[in-house]
């Protein structure tokens, strides 16, 4: 099984957790951010966004539509290289009730120029209007498609999956629909970062996310209501790939901060993963808080050159020995 150059070794630093790891920069901007969003409502405060600068969309973004499941039309937003080593299959954050392809663009232009892999953003549909399984059914529904056209359309096979917040989510639920469903799943590379694991909510969900910013228990309940609106069901494996069998699952990077309410479900589902047999690496960054890797900050730059060097071993690997990365 191709590791991608994650290390074995999946013990924790303590010292990642400790205040003083914060860097002057990432608490400064941590209390900006506090300030900015004092008596905010409307789509933050409904779980709908981050409070991100606007970002332009892409003129090279290109539009593919093809048949979902039960004849519903998805859209998948492309952004490439003219010679792409491999496909990026990307699924946007939002809380499942929020967000967009587009949304996506300035980030997908970045990892098609950093990794030579074609960029693909799904538009799937949104809580509470199409509550679970709508959502996953448009990610498995693209995924397919994906799998079964890279080759014809971008000229590879070379293939990874991902997303942020609820579209981590919607990627790790995929995989396993894939590898039950179909034996295999097809991808070679799972990029992970800050997800929500487990639905039925972690303890950090409850505890870290107490007042946090931007995103806090209280939003996080009005998410999960929207998109899994019986309790009861919020451990099915489907909805909370925590809870799901994770053999034979591809490589996978987990990307969190420490004051990420989330941050208990990228601890746990890094240790399950492994625990599967399945190879894993997890990134901890000190101080950063949900969505951190979308904001003009020397954290998010770690993180996302560690997601660009992960990403772009899935086009090398076809063509060259693996460049022997380790996680931080």
């Amino acid at each position: 099984m191709t590791t991608f150059g994650l290390d074995r070794v999946s013990g924790l630093d303590e010292t990642l957790f400790r205040a003083e790891a914060i860097t002057p920069e990432t608490a400064d901007f941590n209390l900006q951010l506090r300030e900015r969003l004092k008596g905010l409502h409307g789509p933050v405060a409904g779980g709908g966004g981050l409070p991100v600068p606007p970002t332009p969309p892409s003129e090279r973004a290109r539009t593919i539509r093809i048949t979902g499941q039960g004849g519903h039309e998805l859209a998948l937003r492309v952004i490439a290289p003219d010679r792409p080593k491999g496909v990026y299959l990307h699924f946007h954050g939002g809380g499942f009730v929020g967000g967009s392809a587009a949304q996506s663009d300035q980030m997908m232009e970045r990892i098609a120029r950093n990794t030579d892999l074609a960029c693909i953003d799904v538009d799937y549909r949104l809580a509470p209007t199409n509550p679970h399984p709508a959502a996953w059914d448009d990610a498995e529904a693209a995924a397919i498609w994906l799998i079964e056209n890279a080759q014809s359309v971008f000229g590879t096979d070379a293939l990874a999956i991902g997303g942020e917040s609820a579209g981590a989510t919607l990627a790790a639920s995929v995989l396993v629909r894939l590898r039950e469903r179909r034996g295999t799943t097809g991808f070679q590379a799972a990029n992970l970062v800050f997800g929500n694991f487990d639905l039925s909510m972690t303890p950090s969900q409850t505890l870290l996310g107490v007042g946090a910013v931007p995103v806090s228990t209280e939003i996080i309940r009005a998410c999960t209501a929207a998109v899994a609106p019986r309790s009861e069901h919020r451990q099915d494996p489907d909805l909370s790939p925590l809870f799901a069998d994770l053999r034979d699952l591809p490589a996978a990077l987990f990307t969190v901060g420490t004051l990420d309410p989330f941050l208990d479900d990228s601890l746990f589902m890094h240790a399950r993963w492994i625990a599967a047999g399945s190879p894993a690496g997890l990134a901890i960054y000190p101080g950063g808080v949900h969505g951190f890797t979308s904001f003009p900050l020397s954290l998010a730059d770690q993180a996302n050159d560690r997601i660009d060097a992960f990403l772009r071993q899935v086009g090398q690997a076809a063509t060259e020995p693996l460049a022997g990365l380790r996680s931080k």
